[in-house]
Protein backbone atom coordinates (compact mmCIF):
# COMPACT_ATOMS: atom_id res chain seq x y z
CA UNK A 1 0.00 0.00 0.00
CA UNK A 2 1.20 3.58 -0.49
CA UNK A 3 2.39 5.68 1.77
CA UNK A 4 0.00 8.29 0.58
CA UNK A 5 -2.96 5.81 0.42
CA UNK A 6 -2.03 4.88 4.54
CA UNK A 7 -2.34 8.82 5.60
CA UNK A 8 -5.80 9.08 4.15
CA UNK A 9 -6.90 6.21 5.73
CA UNK A 10 -5.63 7.14 8.86
CA UNK A 11 -6.75 11.20 8.32
CA UNK A 12 -10.31 9.54 8.06
CA UNK A 13 -9.85 7.59 10.76
CA UNK A 14 -9.02 10.35 12.97
CA UNK A 15 -11.74 12.93 12.27
CA UNK A 16 -14.27 9.58 12.29
CA UNK A 17 -13.14 9.65 16.00
CA UNK A 18 -13.51 13.05 16.63
CA UNK A 19 -17.21 13.12 15.25
CA UNK A 20 -17.82 10.04 17.64
CA UNK A 21 -16.39 12.06 20.64
CA UNK A 22 -18.58 15.37 19.70
CA UNK A 23 -21.49 13.13 19.56
CA UNK A 24 -20.94 11.96 22.97
CA UNK A 25 -20.09 14.70 24.46
CA UNK A 26 -23.17 16.46 23.64
CA UNK A 27 -25.59 12.83 24.14
CA UNK A 28 -23.44 13.32 28.07
CA UNK A 29 -24.17 17.46 28.41
CA UNK A 30 -27.74 17.43 28.86
CA UNK A 31 -29.67 20.66 28.01
CA UNK A 32 -30.39 22.69 31.23
CA UNK A 33 -33.77 23.65 30.33
CA UNK A 34 -34.21 19.67 30.13
CA UNK A 35 -33.03 19.07 33.45
CA UNK A 36 -35.97 17.34 36.12
CA UNK A 37 -36.82 20.33 38.28
CA UNK A 38 -37.06 19.78 42.24
CA UNK A 39 -41.11 20.63 42.61
CA UNK A 40 -42.87 20.73 45.98
CA UNK A 41 -45.48 18.52 45.53
CA UNK A 42 -48.99 20.18 45.38
CA UNK A 43 -51.68 19.69 47.98
CA UNK A 44 -54.51 17.55 46.67
CA UNK A 45 -57.94 19.25 46.14
CA UNK A 46 -58.94 18.53 49.53
CA UNK A 47 -56.82 20.03 51.21
CA UNK A 48 -56.55 22.98 49.57
CA UNK A 49 -60.40 23.39 49.73
CA UNK A 50 -59.96 22.70 53.92
CA UNK A 51 -57.27 24.73 54.20
CA UNK A 52 -59.49 27.69 52.71
CA UNK A 53 -63.18 27.03 54.75
CA UNK A 54 -60.60 27.26 57.94
CA UNK A 55 -58.79 30.29 57.19
CA UNK A 56 -61.11 32.40 59.02
CA UNK A 57 -60.25 30.42 62.45
CA UNK A 58 -56.87 30.22 61.67
CA UNK A 59 -53.84 31.79 63.16
CA UNK A 60 -50.60 33.15 61.54
CA UNK A 61 -48.65 30.92 63.22
CA UNK A 62 -50.98 28.39 61.58
CA UNK A 63 -50.74 29.88 58.53
CA UNK A 64 -47.42 29.86 58.43
CA UNK A 65 -46.98 25.98 59.48
CA UNK A 66 -49.37 25.04 57.08
CA UNK A 67 -47.12 26.02 54.19
CA UNK A 68 -44.03 24.41 55.08
CA UNK A 69 -46.05 21.02 55.10
CA UNK A 70 -44.36 18.93 52.01
CA UNK A 71 -46.71 15.76 52.42
CA UNK A 72 -50.52 14.88 52.38
CA UNK A 73 -49.57 12.53 55.57
CA UNK A 74 -48.63 15.41 57.39
CA UNK A 75 -51.58 17.92 56.67
CA UNK A 76 -53.85 15.01 57.77
CA UNK A 77 -52.09 15.08 61.20
CA UNK A 78 -52.12 19.13 61.27
CA UNK A 79 -55.61 18.97 60.76
CA UNK A 80 -56.24 16.87 63.45
CA UNK A 81 -54.29 18.47 66.35
CA UNK A 82 -56.31 21.49 64.41
CA UNK A 83 -59.70 20.28 65.89
CA UNK A 84 -58.10 18.69 68.94
CA UNK A 85 -56.69 22.00 70.13
CA UNK A 86 -60.19 23.45 69.49
CA UNK A 87 -62.76 21.09 71.18
CA UNK A 88 -63.68 22.92 74.53
CA UNK A 89 -64.11 19.04 75.95
CA UNK A 90 -62.23 16.54 75.29
CA UNK A 91 -63.59 14.08 77.59
CA UNK A 92 -66.45 13.51 75.06
CA UNK A 93 -66.55 11.78 71.47
CA UNK A 94 -67.92 15.16 69.94
CA UNK A 95 -65.85 18.10 69.11
CA UNK A 96 -68.22 20.65 69.66
CA UNK A 97 -66.31 23.94 67.97
CA UNK A 98 -66.03 21.85 64.83
CA UNK A 99 -69.75 20.90 64.83
CA UNK A 100 -70.42 24.68 65.31
CA UNK A 101 -68.22 25.74 62.79
CA UNK A 102 -69.30 23.78 60.16
CA UNK A 103 -73.17 24.58 61.22
CA UNK A 104 -72.36 28.22 60.59
CA UNK A 105 -70.50 27.59 57.64
CA UNK A 106 -73.70 26.26 55.96
CA UNK A 107 -75.58 29.24 57.21
CA UNK A 108 -72.95 31.72 55.52
CA UNK A 109 -73.04 29.64 52.31
CA UNK A 110 -76.80 30.16 52.61
CA UNK A 111 -77.55 33.23 53.30
CA UNK A 112 -74.62 35.62 52.81
CA UNK A 113 -73.52 34.36 49.03
CA UNK A 114 -73.37 36.48 46.01
CA UNK A 115 -70.48 36.36 43.42
CA UNK A 116 -68.62 33.80 45.74
CA UNK A 117 -69.64 31.52 48.94
CA UNK A 118 -71.10 33.51 51.46
CA UNK A 119 -68.47 31.82 53.57
CA UNK A 120 -65.62 34.03 51.82
CA UNK A 121 -67.67 37.24 52.55
CA UNK A 122 -66.85 39.87 54.73
CA UNK A 123 -70.23 39.00 56.58
CA UNK A 124 -69.95 35.32 56.17
CA UNK A 125 -66.29 35.56 57.97
CA UNK A 126 -67.47 37.53 60.92
CA UNK A 127 -70.43 35.61 61.30
CA UNK A 128 -68.03 32.46 61.12
CA UNK A 129 -65.52 33.30 63.64
CA UNK A 130 -68.46 35.22 66.17
CA UNK A 131 -71.59 34.20 65.47
CA UNK A 132 -74.80 36.11 65.41
CA UNK A 133 -74.83 39.68 66.43
CA UNK A 134 -77.31 40.15 68.84
CA UNK A 135 -78.90 42.78 67.08
CA UNK A 136 -79.36 43.51 63.43
CA UNK A 137 -80.46 46.48 61.62
CA UNK A 138 -80.97 45.88 57.44
CA UNK A 139 -81.60 47.93 54.37
CA UNK A 140 -81.46 45.78 51.88
CA UNK A 141 -82.90 48.23 49.19
CA UNK A 142 -81.12 51.18 50.37
CA UNK A 143 -82.83 54.47 49.45
CA UNK A 144 -84.41 57.19 52.01
CA UNK A 145 -82.12 57.80 55.11
CA UNK A 146 -81.77 60.05 57.99
CA UNK A 147 -78.67 60.24 59.74
CA UNK A 148 -77.64 59.80 63.21
CA UNK A 149 -76.66 62.96 65.12
CA UNK A 150 -73.31 60.74 64.92
CA UNK A 151 -73.38 60.38 61.42
CA UNK A 152 -73.86 64.16 61.02
CA UNK A 153 -77.41 64.14 60.97
CA UNK A 154 -79.34 65.24 57.47
CA UNK A 155 -81.00 63.47 55.08
CA UNK A 156 -79.12 61.41 52.14
CA UNK A 157 -79.38 58.44 49.49
CA UNK A 158 -77.83 54.49 50.70
CA UNK A 159 -76.86 51.82 49.33
CA UNK A 160 -78.34 48.80 50.57
CA UNK A 161 -76.41 48.03 53.91
CA UNK A 162 -76.73 45.92 57.28
CA UNK A 163 -75.60 47.22 60.80
CA UNK A 164 -74.52 44.11 63.39
CA UNK A 165 -74.19 45.04 66.99
CA UNK A 166 -72.47 42.39 69.41
CA UNK A 167 -72.61 43.51 72.52
CA UNK A 168 -69.62 41.82 73.64
CA UNK A 169 -66.42 39.97 71.46
CA UNK A 170 -63.84 37.93 73.75
CA UNK A 171 -60.45 39.50 72.58
CA UNK A 172 -61.94 42.36 71.19
CA UNK A 173 -64.43 44.93 72.69
CA UNK A 174 -67.67 44.99 74.29
CA UNK A 175 -70.31 47.33 72.35
CA UNK A 176 -69.20 46.07 68.81
CA UNK A 177 -71.00 48.05 65.89
CA UNK A 178 -70.43 47.14 62.43
CA UNK A 179 -71.56 48.20 59.18
CA UNK A 180 -71.44 45.93 55.51
CA UNK A 181 -72.75 47.83 52.13
CA UNK A 182 -73.46 46.93 48.83
CA UNK A 183 -72.46 49.66 46.77
CA UNK A 184 -72.88 47.48 43.38
CA UNK A 185 -76.29 46.01 44.54
CA UNK A 186 -74.83 42.80 43.74
CA UNK A 187 -75.13 41.03 47.02
CA UNK A 188 -71.78 41.35 47.77
CA UNK A 189 -71.42 43.60 51.62
CA UNK A 190 -68.28 44.92 52.35
CA UNK A 191 -67.31 45.32 55.95
CA UNK A 192 -67.23 49.50 56.16
CA UNK A 193 -64.74 51.53 57.69
CA UNK A 194 -66.54 54.78 58.06
CA UNK A 195 -70.30 55.65 58.03
CA UNK A 196 -69.99 57.17 54.43
CA UNK A 197 -69.20 54.33 52.63
CA UNK A 198 -73.37 54.09 52.29
CA UNK A 199 -73.81 57.60 50.98
CA UNK A 200 -74.75 57.02 47.75
CA UNK A 201 -74.82 60.97 47.00
CA UNK A 202 -71.38 61.97 48.53
CA UNK A 203 -69.51 62.44 45.04
CA UNK A 204 -73.03 64.50 43.96
CA UNK A 205 -72.30 67.97 44.92
CA UNK A 206 -74.60 69.22 46.91
CA UNK A 207 -76.96 66.40 47.48
CA UNK A 208 -77.74 64.76 50.70
CA UNK A 209 -75.42 67.11 52.78
CA UNK A 210 -75.14 66.19 56.48
CA UNK A 211 -76.12 69.57 59.04
CA UNK A 212 -72.32 70.39 59.18
CA UNK A 213 -71.96 71.32 55.63
CA UNK A 214 -75.10 72.71 55.61
CA UNK A 215 -74.43 75.12 58.49
CA UNK A 216 -70.32 75.50 56.74
CA UNK A 217 -68.62 73.78 59.67
CA UNK A 218 -67.51 71.19 57.65
CA UNK A 219 -66.84 70.98 53.70
CA UNK A 220 -67.70 68.13 51.11
CA UNK A 221 -64.43 67.25 50.26
CA UNK A 222 -63.32 67.13 53.74
CA UNK A 223 -66.17 64.29 54.01
CA UNK A 224 -65.32 62.50 50.82
CA UNK A 225 -61.81 62.56 51.69
CA UNK A 226 -62.54 60.48 55.20
CA UNK A 227 -60.80 63.74 56.79
CA UNK A 228 -63.85 65.19 58.67
CA UNK A 229 -63.30 68.86 59.62
CA UNK A 230 -63.99 71.24 63.05
CA UNK A 231 -67.36 70.36 62.98
CA UNK A 232 -67.38 66.41 62.77
CA UNK A 233 -65.33 66.34 65.25
CA UNK A 234 -67.50 67.88 67.89
CA UNK A 235 -70.09 64.84 67.31
CA UNK A 236 -68.38 62.05 66.11
CA UNK A 237 -68.04 59.11 68.54
CA UNK A 238 -64.69 57.87 69.39
CA UNK A 239 -65.20 54.72 68.13
CA UNK A 240 -65.78 56.09 64.92
CA UNK A 241 -62.34 57.84 64.53
CA UNK A 242 -59.92 56.39 61.84
CA UNK A 243 -57.47 55.30 64.53
CA UNK A 244 -60.31 53.40 66.17
CA UNK A 245 -62.19 51.67 63.44
CA UNK A 246 -58.51 49.88 61.98
CA UNK A 247 -57.54 49.13 65.62
CA UNK A 248 -60.93 47.01 65.68
CA UNK A 249 -60.79 45.61 62.40
CA UNK A 250 -57.49 44.29 63.35
CA UNK A 251 -58.64 42.70 66.18
CA UNK A 252 -61.14 41.45 64.45
CA UNK A 253 -59.10 39.62 62.04
CA UNK A 254 -57.07 38.69 64.68
CA UNK A 255 -58.88 37.47 67.79
CA UNK A 256 -59.79 33.75 67.67
CA UNK A 257 -62.78 33.22 70.54
CA UNK A 258 -63.10 30.07 72.35
CA UNK A 259 -61.01 28.68 69.30
CA UNK A 260 -57.69 28.37 71.09
CA UNK A 261 -58.44 27.18 74.18
CA UNK A 262 -55.63 25.19 76.30
CA UNK A 263 -56.55 22.98 79.06
CA UNK A 264 -57.62 25.26 81.95
CA UNK A 265 -60.04 27.15 79.29
CA UNK A 266 -57.47 29.76 78.93
CA UNK A 267 -56.92 31.50 75.76
CA UNK A 268 -53.72 31.59 73.07
CA UNK A 269 -53.77 32.89 70.14
CA UNK A 270 -50.31 30.81 68.69
CA UNK A 271 -49.76 27.01 68.86
CA UNK A 272 -46.34 27.90 69.68
CA UNK A 273 -46.87 26.48 73.67
CA UNK A 274 -43.45 25.94 74.70
CA UNK A 275 -42.00 29.27 74.60
CA UNK A 276 -43.28 30.53 77.50
CA UNK A 277 -43.28 32.94 80.09
CA UNK A 278 -42.31 30.12 83.49
CA UNK A 279 -39.40 28.34 83.62
CA UNK A 280 -41.10 24.04 84.13
CA UNK A 281 -39.22 21.55 85.12
CA UNK A 282 -40.70 17.92 85.10
CA UNK A 283 -40.23 14.31 85.95
CA UNK A 284 -42.76 10.79 85.96
CA UNK A 285 -41.19 8.06 88.07
CA UNK A 286 -43.31 4.67 87.93
CA UNK A 287 -43.97 2.09 90.54
CA UNK A 288 -45.79 -1.31 90.64
CA UNK A 289 -49.32 -1.04 91.56
CA UNK A 290 -50.43 -4.40 90.52
CA UNK A 291 -49.97 -6.91 87.71
CA UNK A 292 -52.14 -4.68 85.44
CA UNK A 293 -51.41 -0.88 86.64
CA UNK A 294 -48.75 1.62 87.42
CA UNK A 295 -48.38 4.46 90.00
CA UNK A 296 -47.28 7.32 87.96
CA UNK A 297 -45.63 10.16 90.21
CA UNK A 298 -45.63 12.93 88.72
CA UNK A 299 -43.62 15.86 90.01
CA UNK A 300 -42.90 19.81 89.01
CA UNK A 301 -40.89 22.46 89.55
CA UNK A 302 -41.08 25.82 89.01
CA UNK A 303 -38.77 28.88 89.69
CA UNK A 304 -39.42 30.97 92.13
CA UNK A 305 -37.96 34.09 90.45
CA UNK A 306 -40.52 33.81 87.75
CA UNK A 307 -43.02 34.14 90.15
CA UNK A 308 -44.80 37.39 91.60
CA UNK A 309 -45.45 37.76 95.09
CA UNK A 310 -48.45 40.07 96.43
CA UNK A 311 -48.84 40.63 100.40
CA UNK A 312 -51.56 38.57 101.68
CA UNK A 313 -52.04 38.50 105.47
CA UNK A 314 -48.53 40.29 106.22
CA UNK A 315 -46.55 37.50 103.79
CA UNK A 316 -45.38 37.61 100.58
CA UNK A 317 -47.50 34.96 98.77
CA UNK A 318 -47.31 33.53 95.41
CA UNK A 319 -50.06 31.34 93.98
CA UNK A 320 -50.11 29.14 91.02
CA UNK A 321 -53.19 27.59 89.26
CA UNK A 322 -51.66 24.01 87.68
CA UNK A 323 -53.71 22.19 85.54
CA UNK A 324 -53.24 18.91 83.59
CA UNK A 325 -54.96 16.46 80.92
CA UNK A 326 -53.82 13.58 80.32
CA UNK A 327 -54.51 11.18 77.05
CA UNK A 328 -54.03 8.19 75.51
CA UNK A 329 -52.51 7.34 72.17
CA UNK A 330 -55.79 6.92 71.09
CA UNK A 331 -56.76 10.86 71.93
CA UNK A 332 -58.83 9.11 74.94
CA UNK A 333 -58.77 11.04 77.98
CA UNK A 334 -57.19 8.83 80.78
CA UNK A 335 -56.96 11.39 83.89
CA UNK A 336 -57.28 14.75 84.36
CA UNK A 337 -56.20 17.02 87.39
CA UNK A 338 -56.35 20.78 88.80
CA UNK A 339 -54.72 22.18 91.78
CA UNK A 340 -54.26 26.10 93.20
CA UNK A 341 -50.93 25.68 95.09
CA UNK A 342 -49.14 28.82 96.79
CA UNK A 343 -45.51 29.11 98.04
CA UNK A 344 -45.14 31.89 100.88
CA UNK A 345 -42.66 34.04 102.68
CA UNK A 346 -42.39 36.68 104.88
CA UNK A 347 -41.01 40.26 103.83
CA UNK A 348 -37.81 38.67 105.30
CA UNK A 349 -37.24 35.71 103.82
CA UNK A 350 -38.44 36.65 100.53
CA UNK A 351 -35.63 37.29 98.85
CA UNK A 352 -33.99 34.01 99.55
CA UNK A 353 -37.45 32.04 98.86
CA UNK A 354 -37.03 33.67 95.47
CA UNK A 355 -33.71 32.07 95.10
CA UNK A 356 -35.12 28.38 95.22
CA UNK A 357 -38.28 26.80 93.35
CA UNK A 358 -41.65 25.44 94.12
CA UNK A 359 -42.27 21.99 94.16
CA UNK A 360 -45.50 20.30 92.90
CA UNK A 361 -46.53 16.33 92.83
CA UNK A 362 -49.39 14.13 91.42
CA UNK A 363 -50.26 10.52 91.76
CA UNK A 364 -52.03 8.31 89.33
CA UNK A 365 -53.02 4.77 88.37
CA UNK A 366 -52.13 3.95 84.82
CA UNK A 367 -52.18 1.00 82.82
CA UNK A 368 -48.85 0.34 80.85
CA UNK A 369 -48.35 2.20 77.43
CA UNK A 370 -48.01 5.21 75.63
CA UNK A 371 -49.23 8.59 77.07
CA UNK A 372 -49.40 12.75 76.80
CA UNK A 373 -49.69 14.89 79.40
CA UNK A 374 -50.86 18.48 78.20
CA UNK A 375 -49.81 20.79 81.37
CA UNK A 376 -50.51 24.47 81.77
CA UNK A 377 -49.04 25.86 84.68
CA UNK A 378 -50.17 30.17 85.56
CA UNK A 379 -49.14 32.15 87.70
CA UNK A 380 -52.69 33.67 89.01
CA UNK A 381 -51.26 37.02 89.84
CA UNK A 382 -49.47 37.98 86.89
CA UNK A 383 -50.88 35.85 84.38
CA UNK A 384 -47.91 34.26 82.85
CA UNK A 385 -48.53 31.01 81.80
CA UNK A 386 -46.07 28.09 81.50
CA UNK A 387 -47.58 25.36 78.82
CA UNK A 388 -46.08 21.65 78.13
CA UNK A 389 -47.10 18.73 76.08
CA UNK A 390 -45.27 15.85 77.57
CA UNK A 391 -45.18 12.77 76.25
CA UNK A 392 -44.42 9.68 78.31
CA UNK A 393 -44.68 5.32 78.55
CA UNK A 394 -45.62 3.68 81.79
CA UNK A 395 -43.61 0.52 81.45
CA UNK A 396 -44.99 -3.14 81.70
CA UNK A 397 -43.59 -4.54 84.82
CA UNK A 398 -43.45 -8.51 84.62
CA UNK A 399 -45.02 -10.40 87.78
CA UNK A 400 -43.10 -13.55 87.39
CA UNK A 401 -39.27 -12.06 87.26
CA UNK A 402 -37.08 -9.76 88.98
CA UNK A 403 -38.19 -5.97 88.33
CA UNK A 404 -37.78 -2.71 89.63
CA UNK A 405 -39.37 1.06 89.63
CA UNK A 406 -37.70 4.02 88.79
CA UNK A 407 -34.39 5.27 91.02
CA UNK A 408 -35.60 8.44 92.36
CA UNK A 409 -32.90 10.77 93.74
CA UNK A 410 -34.59 12.96 96.72
CA UNK A 411 -33.96 16.06 98.36
CA UNK A 412 -35.81 14.69 101.31
CA UNK A 413 -36.65 11.09 102.20
CA UNK A 414 -39.08 11.04 105.62
CA UNK A 415 -41.03 8.02 106.65
CA UNK A 416 -44.86 8.34 106.83
CA UNK A 417 -47.24 6.54 109.34
CA UNK A 418 -49.36 4.17 107.80
CA UNK A 419 -52.75 4.86 106.60
CA UNK A 420 -54.08 7.08 103.45
CA UNK A 421 -51.56 9.41 101.62
CA UNK A 422 -52.11 12.49 102.73
CA UNK A 423 -48.94 14.40 101.26
CA UNK A 424 -48.85 14.88 97.54
CA UNK A 425 -44.76 13.34 97.73
CA UNK A 426 -46.18 10.63 99.52
CA UNK A 427 -45.42 6.90 97.90
CA UNK A 428 -46.67 4.01 100.05
CA UNK A 429 -45.34 4.75 103.70
CA UNK A 430 -42.43 7.61 102.43
CA UNK A 431 -42.50 11.00 101.86
CA UNK A 432 -40.20 11.52 98.55
CA UNK A 433 -39.31 14.98 97.55
CA UNK A 434 -37.33 14.40 95.03
CA UNK A 435 -34.79 16.59 92.93
CA UNK A 436 -35.58 17.22 89.30
CA UNK A 437 -32.52 18.92 88.29
CA UNK A 438 -30.51 16.37 90.12
CA UNK A 439 -27.93 18.88 91.70
CA UNK A 440 -26.47 18.90 94.97
CA UNK A 441 -24.66 21.40 96.91
CA UNK A 442 -21.45 19.85 98.86
CA UNK A 443 -22.25 18.16 102.41
CA UNK A 444 -26.03 17.84 101.03
CA UNK A 445 -27.34 14.10 101.42
CA UNK A 446 -28.39 12.49 98.03
CA UNK A 447 -31.38 10.57 99.34
CA UNK A 448 -31.87 7.55 97.50
CA UNK A 449 -36.11 5.72 96.64
CA UNK A 450 -36.17 2.80 94.88
CA UNK A 451 -38.70 -0.38 94.98
CA UNK A 452 -38.23 -4.33 93.82
CA UNK A 453 -40.65 -6.75 93.36
CA UNK A 454 -40.75 -10.04 93.13
CA UNK A 455 -37.30 -10.68 94.79
CA UNK A 456 -36.88 -14.69 96.42
CA UNK A 457 -37.56 -14.90 100.26
CA UNK A 458 -35.07 -17.38 102.21
CA UNK A 459 -37.38 -19.51 103.89
CA UNK A 460 -34.68 -20.22 106.93
CA UNK A 461 -34.55 -16.12 107.47
CA UNK A 462 -37.65 -15.04 105.99
CA UNK A 463 -35.06 -11.72 104.82
CA UNK A 464 -34.75 -11.48 100.70
CA UNK A 465 -32.65 -14.04 99.27
CA UNK A 466 -30.85 -10.79 97.03
CA UNK A 467 -28.18 -8.80 97.41
CA UNK A 468 -28.07 -4.99 96.99
CA UNK A 469 -25.26 -3.04 96.11
CA UNK A 470 -25.69 1.04 96.24
CA UNK A 471 -22.23 1.91 93.84
CA UNK A 472 -20.83 5.24 93.49
CA UNK A 473 -18.83 5.68 89.96
CA UNK A 474 -16.84 8.95 88.65
CA UNK A 475 -16.01 9.03 85.04
CA UNK A 476 -16.44 5.54 84.60
CA UNK A 477 -14.46 4.52 87.64
CA UNK A 478 -16.14 2.95 90.97
CA UNK A 479 -15.13 5.32 94.04
CA UNK A 480 -17.26 2.80 96.25
CA UNK A 481 -20.28 0.65 97.31
CA UNK A 482 -22.80 0.04 100.05
CA UNK A 483 -24.32 -2.74 101.02
CA UNK A 484 -28.41 -3.12 101.77
CA UNK A 485 -29.31 -4.37 105.07
CA UNK A 486 -32.47 -6.52 104.78
CA UNK A 487 -32.85 -6.06 108.86
CA UNK A 488 -34.26 -3.00 107.99
CA UNK A 489 -36.50 -3.67 105.80
CA UNK A 490 -39.83 -4.24 107.07
CA UNK A 491 -41.85 -4.70 103.64
CA UNK A 492 -40.37 -8.08 102.53
CA UNK A 493 -42.55 -10.09 100.26
CA UNK A 494 -43.47 -9.31 96.43
CA UNK A 495 -42.40 -5.13 96.84
CA UNK A 496 -38.97 -4.38 98.78
CA UNK A 497 -38.28 -0.41 99.45
CA UNK A 498 -35.20 0.41 99.58
CA UNK A 499 -34.33 4.20 100.84
CA UNK A 500 -31.31 5.39 101.65
CA UNK A 501 -28.64 8.65 101.77
CA UNK A 502 -24.91 9.13 99.73
CA UNK A 503 -22.97 11.39 102.90
CA UNK A 504 -21.55 13.44 99.85
CA UNK A 505 -18.97 15.44 102.31
CA UNK A 506 -15.91 13.37 100.75
CA UNK A 507 -17.04 14.45 97.28
CA UNK A 508 -15.20 17.17 94.71
CA UNK A 509 -17.98 18.94 92.52
CA UNK A 510 -18.37 17.22 89.31
CA UNK A 511 -21.39 14.37 87.96
CA UNK A 512 -21.48 11.16 89.12
CA UNK A 513 -23.78 8.10 88.26
CA UNK A 514 -25.14 6.11 91.29
CA UNK A 515 -25.94 2.43 89.96
CA UNK A 516 -27.95 0.46 92.02
CA UNK A 517 -27.06 -3.44 91.60
CA UNK A 518 -29.69 -6.24 92.57
CA UNK A 519 -28.63 -9.99 92.84
CA UNK A 520 -31.46 -13.04 92.92
CA UNK A 521 -29.62 -15.96 94.80
CA UNK A 522 -32.22 -17.94 94.72
CA UNK A 523 -33.39 -17.54 91.04
CA UNK A 524 -29.30 -16.17 89.66
CA UNK A 525 -31.36 -13.06 88.25
CA UNK A 526 -29.25 -9.96 88.14
CA UNK A 527 -30.67 -6.20 87.98
CA UNK A 528 -29.30 -2.63 87.67
CA UNK A 529 -30.84 0.58 87.60
CA UNK A 530 -29.06 3.87 87.40
CA UNK A 531 -29.33 7.58 87.92
CA UNK A 532 -26.97 10.52 87.53
CA UNK A 533 -26.39 13.45 89.64
CA UNK A 534 -23.78 16.81 90.05
CA UNK A 535 -22.44 17.89 93.11
CA UNK A 536 -21.95 21.90 93.40
CA UNK A 537 -20.16 24.07 96.02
Amino acid sequence: MKLTTVRQLACILFLICIGVIQALSQTVKPNPEERPRQVKPEPTKAYVKWITDVDPILTNSERDAWRKLQTDDEREQFITIFWRLRDPDPDTEENEFKDQFYERNAYADEHFSSGKPGRLSDRGRIYIKFGAPDEIESHPAGGQYERTSAEGGGSTTTYPFERWFYRHIPGVSNGVELEFVDPTGSGEYRLARNPDEKDALIQIPGAGPTLGEIYGFETRAERTAGLGGFGRASYQRAQDSPFEVLTLHHDLEQAQPAARRTPGGILIDTPTADDTALTLETQFNYFRQSDGSVLVAFALQTDNNDLVFSDSGGLQTARLNIFGRITSIADKSAGKFEDNVSTVATPAELSEVKGRKSAYGRAFILQPGRYRLDLLVRDITSGATGIRHIGFDVPKFPSDRLSASSVVLAAKLESMKPGPAIDQFTIGTTKVLPSLSGVFHLNQPVGIYLQVYNAAIDQTTLRPAADVEYVLLKDGKELGKQLEDWRQINDAGRRLTLTRFINTQTLAPGDYQLQVRIHDQITGERLTKSATFTIVH
